[in-house]
């Protein structure tokens, strides 16, 4: 289970410093198996876009292309994607990055006698999707002002990996680590507003139960919900589980939209 300090004080208001929560965290049972910043120095990957694009002069299936990278010198970078081309914003990553798939360090270098300095990166290499097929391609509407600015969000931000046991899945989400730490004397649990959805309508829904003697199950309940979205997941969402080190892809991920669901 892994969550960020933040994150937690979204739901927890406290006065406790990051290392008392972590004692406190480890004095209820809830062991902590790590507390670290596991991103990478991000801050080389820029908002970039290719000025123009013209065939290598010795590889057929590479591209001289010339960057704007928000800084006064154009800089050229050989790329070898297929849909490298004028006007496209990408991600540009400097000499000196380390590239958060393999962990290479990137230097400036002859390739097939062009120098390229940097490279642009495809999706996977960003490990935002397994995307890598050709470069990451961002929207016009949402970066064409951000050019030279740093892609991905600071990410200094330490992350709490904690072990959860079989008999604990109160605390497999963040709410509940709250809850807990807040019954522990750690702090104040924040209200949270609900929405509460109405019925519409009938619901038939048919189920067959066998008779059992030997069963366990005495009560059965269901509840029928229409009108789900599958849509592209929101910013606030997507920034967390970066934070995490999780993959997200930007072009493809999507999310249910979340239900409260009372049973009385």
């Amino acid at each position: 289970m892994k969550f960020t300090m933040s994150w937690l004080k979204e739901h927890l208001e406290t006065k406790h410093k990051d290392t008392q929560i972590i004692d406190k965290l480890t004095d209820i049972g809830l062991e902590v198996e790590s507390f670290e910043n596991i991103g990478f120095d991000l801050d080389n990957f820029k908002v970039a876009k290719i000025i123009n694009a013209e065939q290598h002069p010795n590889a057929d299936r590479l591209r001289v292309c010339d960057v704007d990278i928000g800084q006064q010198k154009i800089v050229k970078v050989v790329c070898g994607a297929p849909n490298a081309k004028k006007d496209l914003l990408t991600v540009y990553a400097g000499p000196g990055s380390v590239i958060p798939k393999n962990n290479m360090k990137l230097t400036v270098s002859k390739i097939r006698g062009v120098t390229s300095y940097g490279m642009l990166c495809s999706e996977s290499e960003l490990k935002l999707s397994d995307e890598s097929e050709g470069i990451t391609e961002l929207k016009q509407s949402k970066y064409s002002d951000k050019i030279g600015k740093n892609f991905f969000k600071n990410n200094t931000e330490k992350v709490v990996d904690l072990s959860i046991t079989p008999n604990r899945p109160d605390c497999l989400g963040v709410r509940g680590i709250a809850r807990d730490l807040a019954a522990a004397g750690a702090g104040k649990l924040k209200s949270i507003s609900h929405k509460n959805t109405k019925k519409d309508g009938s619901q038939n829904i048919k189920v067959s139960i066998t008779k059992d003697k030997n069963q366990g199950c005495t009560i059965f309940a269901s509840c029928l919900i229409k009108g789900v979205t599958n849509k592209e997941s929101p910013k606030w969402l997507k920034e967390k589980i970066e934070t995490l080190g999780q993959k997200t892809n930007f072009s493809n991920c999507r999310y249910y939209q979340l239900c409260h669901v009372r049973f009385k």
